[in-house]
């Protein structure tokens, strides 16, 4: 059928919240996310990384089935559902589900009075998914709930507040369903605290939520259900100006169709083609959507299986089969709970209610887990072409790789046969990933086995493994081998070689290493041997011996279970007035707001008439000169208003904070991938990005190209200065002392991934050089600086307004400055207003995160394990500019120590120069880092002394007021306080004794529990960069309007400063308001960093409100029975002032770097923590069972902020040392560059056992109602899990006899775990490469003229040079 032919529809109808949507338009291009967006006004819906892979953007879609008469509601990613595949669908977006000016829903109240948004920016895609769940089910159970959020990520608050919201709504009792040293985990507050203590373990009231009624919720539009039951369905058009978009009715149709555009893809979830298009630079002119088409969307049991429609979503193909499970006998199932096995963990929900089953099929990508167990069960597929059905084995279409031409471009995949199991056949799949939900695959695999009646004899066998190679691939040689052996360990090692030996890995182009999936690849297979043994001998136990029971619990793979927590903090003392909220679980003043998608971002602001949108164009050379730039295909594109280059800058493109520049265009060379050349300003952000793309640039490459630390070192390339401090006589101690380690560590970076990408929007004013910059900042008094710079203006010309940030991290300082300067220089040259809003590939390629370490250590201690010297060397990769890696490596140097007394120290810092986008400051500043590196000194000490960590730690720990090695004093009571209650409620020793017995009982998982302890100073070295000032108004009807230099993140200054001022006007919250920090009511505030935030700005804003009251005093006095408004009233007409500015002049700090000591620091924040994780020794993967946190933080302002701190901080820890990998390229390009890529924390992650104590009657005089600054501090403990980590690997190689010196780098990923479980199928592996090297070094030697020197090379070759 030609494309012309078809019947045209004029018009989309849909249903946004109730409300009728026809578009005359459709563009089959835009996706709902953006329609939402720029056409609707609806903002609630968040643009988290325009890929599917964070849930920011979730929508419910409503759809309705006539032949059923079914309302089916479902989760989906706006930002990959085309408009056009909506029609006759109802989108419901957070504005609809409740608003503060309508309804609050249950969903948005609980979530908010819960404490489960911290930035908010992830919290109306975290509202959406739960809600889709409680319209499908109003009582879900928590393993319901916790598949619901599986697709969503949060990089503030670790979860834990988000699922006790989420608890509220399950029907049963969340509970771990075991007993613990003899009780349940809900009868643990007794062990946790002293009953003498007046301490509360609530941080919230569950009688303040209003019960969810679902007759309640918003109707299906009846309009919609009639047009479903009465319109002759008819074939859908949709011209857009690139794509044309076809959705017909019939199978017949759909094979015209094919055979008119053979190369146009079918589009039913847009999962996959979505993605390549957006992302890959893929172009479609024609796309055929066939999800409308009944044959495609087939259920049907046969006598031998099940006929699935290619259609059909993940999520009802995962719902039929788990029916189907539970129907038949366990016999005829196996296939059916293989590939359920895969579905679990496939994507997130959102993901699964679109994609299609035979999508996932068709693209014959590697990563698909369906793929290879479908393969490998005989599953067929139905194909149609115009005039011709046929069925194939799903197997031929692997047959011969990626190039693999068995289905026609004609051909359209109808149906997917899944076959029941026979008796004697045994299926199974398997998959790593480098998280366990939401995740593409490093490798999985299918198996099956089918065996003669009553026997072990192998009769038939096929095994799959995909993300080895560029598509599933056959160990096809294999099986035909081992077809007619024994099911025994001698076929297990024949197998195993001959799987290497047939599957050739080529090298691999994105980092990963070959060897760990070489690895997988025969792990998987000895564990489906293990399986179908164990299932052999349940069969028949006398001829069958099974395995061992202590391989036993391996068969059991990880699952998430709704995490069980309990909080613990000092409550108020009964003398304290129930108005004063200071020390309270007091709700983020905007935590309503997050949750009903009515708080405002950057992105969000309406638009502003005639704005333009900015896209960059960036380096993609690491170092090479500028030899021409090319714009003339840009400025022909369609919207393109202008190309803006470094010849636009008024004034200032460098900016000289240190000796090397930062610079805001690249002017004759760029030094990094990912540095901004030019950009382009076009009248749509899709405009701007096409003819960004456009962009030619031309480079002369130029050397060295630095990328590594080890590179740096080689070529000397340094900034300055280099630091060291040193105490005592280190050379001469090392000459006193039993024992002597050597040791190096490598620390990974790690990418902000604030869910709120940079965001800026300048709007000139018209007059007087004026700009108003709206920008996602930490500091807008240095965006003002640096855009007045940059123009050429006076800062008093720039005004910077910030309302909300959603997460920073530290990331949002000089690189927004930058960024907002290259806004600003646009804005200027065209006098528009323009609009900047990076995706989430361009933020993490064009801005730093972390510095990456590499730790050279050498550590004298005596045999009793008390460490008297230590000599170290911190190598800190800074990137391509300065920014403030020097300052990260001071602090490195000053937190070294953590909580240990070391009396002989020496610590170098350099940072080296490197061609890699410049590192920036992130949560901790360079503590991260510096102590993880201690505690692993601390490790290697007790490995070489047989003492056990703890007992290294308890020895070596500050004991009494004495100094540091900068000489500053230090009190640790507290220090002890926390690792003495750290030890007593983790039940420490009990549990090691309870490892130490599962360890001895299972041999392919082992457990590991750690305990750390933490001194986090807290300061920013320098007095005038801990000054503060606030602004506070009072209007005549007694409302109050506070301001100061603060930023609200997600830490909750905004609501701690409304406490602050609350109790020092003695008014209730609700009388304060605060608008937004800007430049224009507080000038010159330092950024908000550092944990600093409270302490400073609440010095400020306490000193406002005291000079309020103290005007007020007279007034007071006079009518001391009078009320708030009363005297508010009469000041006023006595002429007295009601606007006060208070200031905090900043603590004195300072450190002399000549010397080696000050005292950088006001005061320390104490804390320990204990975690205890399982490991899988046949794959790396991993669990955190359990984590118990003490912290002091002094006397808490607000427990709930707090803790959600401490939690948040704590999570991020785990993603630094556990998870999060950054890859490049040998050229210096990020692979990792979005959530598909780069795995942050996601609710499978978070320990199944979570409790935070706050530690009890802790006083601090140096800050605000003697609280402490606590947004960074519980980032360090993280490392307690990698510590766990360790000890488990060592209770797996102390059994195997192993070395017992071993070295772990972080992140500590399950590739690295795996490789230091050494077996052997790991052996087998380097077997594999002895050979193939050997192979290789053969061939190359026939070729090679100088033959001799390979004669005398390979006889020396053995295993021994790759172990």
């Amino acid at each position: 059928m030609a494309l012309q032919g078809a019947a045209v529809a004029e018009e989309l109808v849909f249903y946004v919240n109730g409300r009728k949507i026809i578009e005359k338009n459709a563009d089959p291009e835009q996706m709902l996310l953006s329609y939402l967006r720029k056409r609707l006004c609806l903002t609630g819906t968040k643009y988290g990384c325009g890929g599917g892979g964070c849930g920011a953007c979730t929508v419910m879609i409503s759809t309705y089935e006539p032949a059923s008469k079914k309302i089916r509601h479902y989760s989906a990613n706006a930002c990959l559902l085309p408009i056009c595949s909506l029609y006759g669908a109802a989108v419901t977006t957070v504005e609809g589900v409740g608003s503060t000016k309508t309804r609050i829903h249950p969903v948005q109240e609980r979530l908010a009075k819960c404490h489960g948004s911290q930035c908010g920016f992830c919290t109306p895609g975290m509202v959406m998914s739960i809600y889709t769940l409680l319209r499908n089910h109003p009582e879900p159970t928590s393993e319901q709930m916790i598949a619901a959020l599986a697709g969503n990520l949060c990089r503030c608050t670790g979860y834990r507040p988000i699922l006790d919201a989420c608890k509220t709504f399950c029907k049963e009792s969340i509970c771990c369903q075991r007993k613990a040293n003899g009780k349940c985990c809900l009868d643990r507050k007794d062990d946790l605290f002293d009953n003498e203590e007046k301490v509360s373990t609530s941080l919230f009231s569950t009688d303040e939520f209003q019960p969810l009624d679902p007759t309640q919720e918003l109707i299906f539009p009846p309009e919609l259900m009639r047009m479903a039951e009465n319109q002759p369905k008819r074939t859908l058009v949709f011209h857009g100006d690139r794509v044309t978009w076809i959705s017909p009715v019939s199978l017949d149709e759909l094979l015209d169709l094919k055979a008119a555009h053979p190369k146009a893809p079918l589009v039913v979830g847009n999962t996959s083609v979505g993605p390549d298009m957006k992302f890959r630079g893929v172009f479609h002119p024609v796309l055929i959507a066939p999800a409308r088409i009944p044959d495609l969307n087939v259920l049907k049991y046969t006598n031998d299986g099940l006929t699935l429609g290619a259609a059909c979503s993940l999520s009802l193909v995962k719902d039929i089969l788990t029916n189907a499970i539970a129907e038949f006998p366990e016999e005829k199932t196996r296939v059916f709970c293989a590939v359920l096995q895969q579905l679990r963990t496939l994507g997130g929900e959102q993901i699964r209610n679109v994609a299609s089953f035979g999508g996932n099929i068709i693209s014959r990508k590697s990563t698909s887990d369906l793929n290879p167990v479908l393969a490998a069960s005989n599953c067929m597929l139905n194909l149609a072409s115009r005039g011709q059905k046929r069925q194939i084995p799903m197997s031929d279409i692997f047959a011969d790789g990626v190039g693999n031409n068995t289905i026609t471009p004609e051909e359209v995949l109808v149906s997917i046969h899944i076959p029941y199991s026979r008796k004697g056949e045994y299926v199974a799949a398997f998959r790593q990933a480098p998280r366990r939900e939401n995740a593409l695959p490093i490798t999985n695999a299918g198996m099956r086995v089918l065996f003669e009646e009553g026997t072990d004899i192998i009769k038939d066998l096929s095994i799959f493994y995909g993300g080895a190679v560029l598509t599933t691939v056959c160990a096809k040689q294999t099986c035909e081998t081992l077809t007619g052996r024994h099911w025994n360990e001698q076929m297990l090692d024949e197998a195993c070689r001959l799987v290497l030996k047939e599957i050739a890995l080529p090298g691999s182009a994105d980092g990963e290493n070959v060897d760990y999936k070489k690895t997988l690849m025969v792990s998987f297979f000895y564990r489906f041997f293990l399986e179908v043994s164990q299932s052999l001998k349940t069969m028949d136990p006398c001829h069958f011996p099974g395995i061992p029971m202590e391989y036993g619990s391996v068969l059991q793979d990880f699952k998430t279970r709704m995490p069980q927590s309990i909080q613990i903090y000092q409550d108020v003392g009964l003398s304290q007035s129930p108005q004063d909220p200071v020390g309270r679980p007091i709700m983020h003043q905007s935590g309503i707001k997050h949750a009903t998608g009515e708080a405002v971002y950057i992105d969000d602001l309406p638009s502003v008439d005639g704005e333009l949108f900015l896209a960059a164009v960036t380096s993609s050379r690491a170092h090479a000169k500028i030899v021409s730039i090319d714009t003339s295909e840009a400025l022909k594109g369609a919207g393109v208003f202008d190309v803006i280059t470094v010849r636009d800058v008024p004034a200032a493109n460098e900016f000289y904070f240190f000796d090397d520049p930062e610079i805001i265009f690249a002017r004759n060379e760029v030094i990094c991938v990912g540095q901004i050349v030019c950009a382009v300003v076009a009248d749509s952000n899709v405009h701007a990005k096409q003819a960004a793309a456009k962009v030619k640039i031309e480079y002369e490459m130029l050397e060295p190209v630095i990328l590594t630390i080890e590179e740096a070192i080689k070529h000397n390339s340094f900034f300055e200065p280099k630091r060291k401090l040193e105490q005592g006589n280190v050379d001469e101690a090392f000459e006193t002392v039993d024992n002597i380690i050597e040791g190096e560590i490598c620390i990974g970076g790690q990418k902000h991934f604030y869910m709120e990408t940079q965001s800026m929007l300048a709007v000139p004013k018209g007059e007087d050089e004026e700009m108003d910059l709206y920008v996602s900042t930490q500091h807008p008094a240095i965006i003002q600086e640096m855009v007045a710079a940059s123009l050429g203006v006076p800062a008093n010309r720039i005004m910077c307004h910030v309302k909300r940030v959603g997460g920073a991290f530290g990331g949002k300082i000089l690189r927004t400055g930058l960024l907002a300067s290259v806004a600003a220089v646009a804005a200027n040259k065209t006098s528009r207003a323009v609009r900047l809003i990076l995706s989430r590939e361009d933020d993490m390629v064009i801005t730093g995160g972390r510095h990456p370490f590499i730790a050279k250590y050498k550590v004298g201690f005596m045999n009793d394990g008390r460490i008297t010297a230590v000599d170290a060397k911190y190598y800190v990769n800074g990137g391509c500019t300065p920014d403030e890696s020097v300052l990260v490596a001071e602090v490195s140097l000053l937190k070294m120590d953590n909580a240990y007394k070391i009396p002989n120290l020496r610590c170098w810092a350099y940072v080296c120069k490197t061609n890699l986008p410049s590192n920036t400051a992130f949560r901790g500043f360079g503590f991260p880092q510096s102590g993880l590196v201690t505690e692993t000194w601390i490790t290697d000490v007790a490995d070489k002394t047989g003492l056990s960590p703890e007992k290294i730690r308890e020895i070596n720990m500050y004991k009494k007021n004495e100094q540091t090695h900068f000489k500053q004093k230090l009190d640790p009571q507290n220090l002890i306080r926390c690792w003495n209650e750290c030890m007593e409620k983790s039940a420490y020793y009990s549990r090691r004794t309870a490892i130490n017995e599962f360890n001895k009982q299972n041999y392919w998982k082992k457990r590991g529990i750690a305990i750390v302890p933490m001194k986090f100073p807290f300061g920013v070295s320098t007095p005038y960069l801990s000054q503060a000032a606030a602004l506070v108004h009072i209007y005549t009807d007694g409302s109050v309007l506070l301001t100061h230099g603060g930023i609200e993140m997600g830490q909750g200054i905004h609501t701690k400063m409304i406490q602050v001022a609350s109790r020092e006007l003695n008014i209730p919250m609700s009388c304060i308001h605060f608008c937004e920090t800007s430049t224009t009511t507080v000038p010159n505030a330092c950024a908000s960093i550092a944990s600093a935030g409270t302490d400073v700005n609440g010095m400020a804003v306490k000193d406002a409100c005291q000079t309020l009251l103290e005007r007020l005093q007279p007034i007071i006095k006079k009518n001391p029975t009078g009320t708030w408004n009363d005297w508010i009233k009469e000041a006023f007409k006595q002429s007295v002032s009601l606007s006060a500015t208070g200031y905090f002049r900043g603590y004195n700090e300072y450190m002399d770097w000549e010397k080696g000591e000050g005292h950088p620091f006001t005061y320390f924040i104490f804390g320990a923590a204990c975690s205890e994780v399982e490991i899988n020794c046949l794959t790396g993967d991993h669990k955190n069972l359990r984590t118990d946190i003490i912290m002091d933080i002094g006397c808490s302002i607000n427990p709930a902020v707090d803790i959600g701190q401490i939690e948040g901080a704590f999570i991020q820890g785990i993603g630094l040392y556990t998870m999060e990998e950054l890859k490049y390229s040998s050229e210096g390009v990020l692979y990792t560059r979005g959530p598909d890529q780069y795995k942050i924390p996601a609710v499978c992650d978070i320990p199944e056992q979570f409790s935070v104590s706050l530690l009890s009657s802790s006083q601090n005089p140096y800050a605000i109602y003697a609280s402490k600054g606590i947004g960074e501090a519980g980032f360090f403990l993280g490392c307690s899990v990698f510590f766990a980590l360790r000890d488990a690997v060592t209770s797996v190689r102390n059994e195997r006899g192993l070395n017992k010196t071993f070295a772990l780098n972080s992140p500590l990923t399950a590739e690295q775990i795996r490789a230091n479980c050494a077996d052997a199928f790991t052996d087998i592996v380097r077997e594999d490469l002895l050979i193939s090297t050997t192979q290789m070094l053969q061939e190359r030697k026939v070729r090679m003229k100088c033959k001799g020197m390979l004669d005398n090379l390979l006889p020396h070759i053995t295993l021994n040079n790759f172990i």
